[in-house]
């Protein structure tokens, strides 16, 4: 049986992204809008819940396309509300929205989104080596730092933990466990 992360239990989905995802770099910021998102309806719940839906988040969500969730009005917010394949938590459908808005100002800012979160890591993921899952952090100084920012700039659900969790995924940092098949040789 193959070694994974701590947290991978049998589901395939988690399996298929632990795999395939989790900590490989994502410099497309269409991807990294979707992750950032995700990450931010997943704040007090399990990731596997939104694993489940996230094939729902993306039909609902016009394919993650932050251009169009910008655009959103309260007839599209509503309609969110009511999508049951959804979180439908109102702060949490408000915030994709304003997160949309100042994802663009960002993108106007910097030239893309990748380059302005990629910078907190001088490009490159960072990589640990860690062997227990009580080494793991939930938060470091760099997420500390990425959720100050984005909360100043009017970003909702971005506190230093989803920030994290946001890295991981992202392959921003590197957190697979010394003993999995995906950890770095």
């Amino acid at each position: 049986m193959q070694k994974r992360c701590f947290w991978v239990h049998e589901n395939q989905l988690y399996i298929e992204y632990h795999d395939h995802e989790w900590g490989k770099p994502v410099y497309d910021d269409a991807t990294l809008f979707e992750f950032l998102l995700l990450e931010s309806f997943q704040a007090g719940l399990s990731w596997i819940t939104i694993l489940k839906k996230r094939e729902n988040f993306r039909e609902a969500f016009d394919r993650f396309d932050y251009k169009k969730i910008a655009k959103y009005d309260a007839v599209k917010f509503e309609e969110l509300i009511q999508n049951a394949g959804i979180i439908r938590n109102k702060l949490k459908v408000k915030s994709a929205i304003t997160n949309a808005q100042l994802f663009l100002d960002i993108q106007k800012e910097f030239g893309s989104f990748s380059a302005y979160i990629w910078n907190y890591v001088d490009g490159k993921p960072m990589v640990n080596s860690f062997k227990t899952r009580a080494e793991v952090p939930a938060t470091t100084a760099v997420s500390d730092a990425i959720s100050k920012d984005l909360k100043k700039r009017g970003f909702k659900f971005v506190g230093s933990t989803i920030m994290y969790a946001f890295m991981q995924a992202t392959g921003m940092v590197n957190d697979h466990t010394t003993d999995c098949i995906c950890y770095p040789i």
